[in-house]
């Protein structure tokens, strides 16, 4: 890192050694201003003696910025900002601070995480006793014969070194179904009670696109993916709408204290459609939403019915793209490969969708109006991804159809050349590296220098957008921006060091390569006059 870059690093993240949160940055920003609070001439609010990284490559830094009307009115220096302050305008001294364009994370479960903070156990401990007492006290706490469901499970980051199983939860909990999700979100842990409520045993074949874990002629009680339908079949939703805004509302606190103002929402349903308009209509929509119907769901298919394509909305609340997935996960080491995970030489991971799905989907979508995201980890998956999206438009050429690849993993030079030339946008998890350190012994050193492949993907000129896919990943910005610079874990080791990328690459692709892939970059992403004014003091 040049020693101009390792100032500017500095200066915008504040970071120390193991990580960030911008929590403790003392943040502060969001929606810029009350819209009216000024008169004619004058802002309504102004932020002074700054350094604003815009964003804007016309005018990329100042020291200070103005909003009027919810919008971004100037950004220049203190002087050129002082001649818009009137006697009603509400002003911000940032203190030398640093002001940068809201984070925008470009695929992310604000809703349903939300609501699994409120209802779930939370299973983000570190060992093996205390997960067990976690459920425990759960299900003491849970009507007979009722359902304990856990959340943020992480096998990697166990004192005991080994990951939590079936015997585990049945000494816990014996006589309620338990199931225990990975925060990767693609593989759940649980005990007898649930097999035998679901009728599988260790007899019970892999049906495609799942597996049932066995060891010793026994299940482990992990199971992955489609294999996991019949159990997730039997678990209620148990939740209110009210439940479900309050869901809304407390991420909305979550994500705000981490500066992030505008958040893609992939696959969901009608329940999470109308907690985050019944959240937006009671005042605790904190981010900006382009909410993605998952495909083949009963609001995709509403949606397609009523004439409504991607951009319907407005910039509060808008129809993105619809999503499929067609492979497993990265953090649980389940993704499509064309070669095998180390040390397991017959396990080349889990593909959910054929070709033929996945050309299906493609199809169905476009001429719909959607624009199309599937959720493709492996190389073997996007490999298949771009066979469809190519023939789509060879058969039915679209003008910009920014056809997506969630998350996109491994890729190569090859599959880096057709995503270039089909014009998609590749949405890599931003903060895996750092915190799913553990877990790239799996893949090996040479995976490791083609995954999560920022560096790549911008000297292809390819506009790759920011991730974090929570739950399975953090979503603080900070982070991201620290993993994607150093590619550095929490414990302080080096993954494929040839994708690292400078902080100013970082924070664009934290901010304005957001808005592209939203097709919103004319109206938010950077500090630019006219644009929405969304902007995080650090």
């Amino acid at each position: 890192m040049s020693e101009v870059n390792r100032r500017e690093f500095m200066a915008l993240s504040g970071l120390a050694a193991g990580g960030a949160a911008l929590a403790g940055c003392g943040t502060q920003g969001g929606r810029g201003g009350q819209a009216g609070a000024g008169d004619a001439r004058h802002a309504d609010q102004v932020v002074t003696n700054a350094t604003v990284y815009t964003v804007d490559d016309d005018n990329p830094r100042a020291e200070a910025l103005a909003v009027k009307g919810g919008r971004f009115l100037a950004a220049g220096s203190n002087g050129d900002i002082a001649n818009l302050v009137g006697p009603r305008t509400e002003r911000i001294d940032a203190g030398g601070g640093t002001v940068v364009p809201g984070f925008i994370d470009a695929h992310n479960h604000p809703s349903s995480a939300g609501m699994r903070h409120l209802t779930q156990v939370d299973m983000n401990i570190r060992t093996i006793e205390g997960m067990k007492s976690a459920l425990r006290e759960r299900a003491q706490n849970t009507p007979p014969g009722e359902w304990v469901v856990g959340f943020l499970y992480d096998d990697t980051k166990i004192e005991e070194g080994r990951p939590l199983n079936r015997r585990d939860i049945d000494e816990a909990v014996p006589d309620q179904p338990v199931q225990v999700t990975h925060r990767g979100g693609h593989t759940s842990v649980y005990n007898s009670k649930a097999f035998e409520l679901a009728g599988i045993t260790v007899d019970t074949p892999d049906p495609s696109g799942g597996h049932f874990y066995r060891e010793d002629g026994e299940l482990t009680g992990k199971v992955a993916s489609l294999a996991r339908r019949p159990l997730q079949r039997l678990v209620p939703g148990g939740s209110t709408r009210e439940d479900r805004q309050a869901g809304v509302a407390l991420i909305g606190q979550l994500m705000s204290a981490a500066g992030i103002t505008s958040v893609h929402e992939t696959g969901g349903n009608s329940q999470g459609l109308t907690a985050l308009q019944d959240a937006y209509d009671a005042g605790d929509l904190r981010f900006r939403m382009y909410y993605f119907p998952s495909g083949g769901s009963l609001l995709f298919s509403a949606l397609k019915q009523a004439g409504v394509r991607t951009g319907f909305g407005d910039e509060n609340l808008r129809i993105g793209a619809v999503k499929y997935s067609a492979d497993g996960s990265a953090s649980e080491r389940t993704m499509a490969m064309r070669t095998p995970y180390v040390g397991r030489p017959d396990d080349y991971g889990i593909s959910t969708m054929s070709q033929e799905d996945i050309d299906r989907a493609v199809d169905d979508a476009v001429r719909a109006g959607f624009q199309i995201a599937i959720h493709a980890n492996g190389d073997r998956t996007i490999d298949m991804c771009l066979n469809a999206y190519e023939r789509i438009q060879r058969e039915l050429p679209q003008a910009d159809p920014r056809f997506r690849l969630e998350h996109c993993s491994l890729v190569d030079d090859p599959l880096l050349r057709r995503i270039k030339d089909i014009g998609a946008i590749p949405t890599p998890f931003y903060t895996y590296i750092h915190f799913h350190g553990n877990k790239w012994g799996e893949y090996g050193v040479e995976k490791m220098e083609w995954m999560f492949a920022h560096r790549r993907f911008l000297d292809y000129d390819i506009p790759v957008a920011g991730a974090s896919d929570y739950p399975p990943g953090p979503f603080e910005a900070l982070m991201a921006i620290q993993s994607m610079v150093t590619r550095t874990d929490m414990q302080g080791r080096e993954w494929g060091p040839s994708q690292k990328i400078s902080v100013p690459e970082a924070l664009r692709i934290c901010t304005i390569n957001g808005a592209h892939a939203s097709y919103e970059e004319n109206i938010k992403g950077s500090i630019t006059e006219g644009k929405l004014a969304d902007y995080v003091i650090l």
